[in-house]
């Protein structure tokens, strides 16, 4: 069934300078790709990267993501609170053209539910290019958490307006599976499934 479906190129990238060195073992790109895989019905082509805390690395490498690999959708985990080695959203804003709000908005206020410290979260999101660019959190169960949303509490999940956002900026038409996260497109926008 997925052949019909148009390919989307995605790249992960965790940020952590101890699992960039080796001292543990990186949790995030896994919980990306594990969750990603559930939802999207697309083939994916992946591009993982696991990198320092490092403002400039950080920006070299979603660039590179996007502008050189052509990823459609690029999502971060890592480096988003308040200490003074977490500098993926100073990096992430350094490379975009269009700042997206909303999507911080929705993740903090999901892990609300779970913890006041959520407030100290910074994660953003940007458009560059054809490509959106995600921060989501460092955890893999707030990462599918923010990614999905909280449905027993009918709080919608960030993903359910990624596919739509891709589409408006030129993107691949990604359809999901809904019981994981069905994408919300207005009726206008929406392809008969294949």
């Amino acid at each position: 069934m997925s052949e019909a479906l148009a390919p989307i190129r995605i790249g992960v990238v965790s940020i952590s300078d101890r699992a960039s060195s080796g001292i543990y073992e990186d949790k995030g790109i896994p919980a990306l790709q594990e969750w990603l895989e559930r939802a999207v019905r697309n083939p994916i082509a992946w591009e993982p990267r696991l990198i320092p805390d490092e403002q400039d690395g950080i920006a070299a490498t979603l660039r590179e993501l996007v502008d050189s690999a052509r990823c459609d959708l690029v999502l971060t985990t890592g480096g988003t609170g308040p200490a003074p080695r977490d500098v993926t959203p100073e990096a992430t804003l350094a490379v975009a053209d269009k700042l997206m709000p909303g999507f911080g908005e929705q993740m903090r206020q999901i892990s609300l539910n779970f913890t006041p410290t959520a407030i100290l979260s910074r994660q953003v999101a940007v458009i560059r290019g054809k490509a959106l660019i995600i921060n989501l959190p460092g955890q893999p169960k707030s990462i599918a958490e923010t990614l999905e949303g909280l449905k027993d509490r009918g709080v919608h999940g960030i993903f359910s307006a990624v596919p739509y956002c891709i589409d408006l900026i030129g993107g691949p038409y990604i359809e999901t599976d809904e019981a994981v996260c069905k994408a919300f497109r207005p009726k206008n926008a929406i392809r008969a499934p294949r």
